[in-house]
């Protein structure tokens, strides 16, 4: 058991050395390799340096500002004031109006008297609805009917019709049919001042 335990430490130990070894070189290998984008550039050569001091040994700076206000000097004096012309003047006299009459006809007498045309008056057309007055709508029969009873005796003629709404059919009780809208909405305020829900319905012819 001590002999195998020996040996694991030594290799062990082997086996760092070998890692170190290989790392040390990879490092020196990296150190010596060209760095990418920073050898590429081309280097300069003394000669090249001491050409560019002595092109930059008499530069200004200031050089392109020296002749902005010898410009902006010389600007007003070649800008000449335009001279204002004055709007055109509306003519006083206004050319009068050409008269349509025949001066011959005026001389003689006989000049014919103006025509009146009357304006035409828009007249209303014929009315595209026909107009009811319901006074109820009822699920059963014979409510419609005791509810057109009721008008019998008031001295209205009012009809039961069906109709299919949501599923169900109800029964109307109505007035009509009135032809003019005013006639229904007479009829209506006459109903309604007597205590009855009457409601105007409007149907086209």
């Amino acid at each position: 058991m001590r002999a195998q335990r020996g040996g694991f430490v030594m290799g062990l130990i082997i086996g760092l050395l070998l890692g170190l070894g290989l790392a040390l070189a990879v490092a020196l290998y990296v150190t010596k390799a060209p760095v990418p984008f920073v050898n590429k550039v081309q280097q300069r050569t003394p000669e090249q340096d001491a050409a560019e001091a002595e092109r930059n040994k008499n530069w200004d700076p200031n050089a392109p500002l020296a002749n902005k206000p010898a410009a902006r000097a010389s600007a007003p004096a070649t800008a000449t004031p335009t001279p204002a012309v004055p709007p055109p003047k509306a003519s006083a006299t206004a050319e009068p109006a050409k008269s349509t009459r025949d001066p011959a006809a005026i001389l003689s007498g006989k000049e014919p008297a103006p025509i009146a045309i009357a304006p035409q008056s828009a007249k209303p057309g014929p009315d595209p609805f026909i107009y009811f007055v319901q006074v109820g709508a009822f699920s059963k029969p014979e409510e419609a009917e005791q509810q057109r009873a009721k008008l019998a005796m008031l001295g209205y003629t009012a009809k039961v019709t069906e109709r299919e709404q949501q599923g169900r059919t109800m029964y109307r009780v109505r007035l009509g049919p009135y032809q003019a809208k005013d006639e229904a909405e007479s009829t209506q305020a006459k109903l309604q001042s007597g205590g009855d829900t009457a409601a105007l319905v409007r149907v086209e012819r």
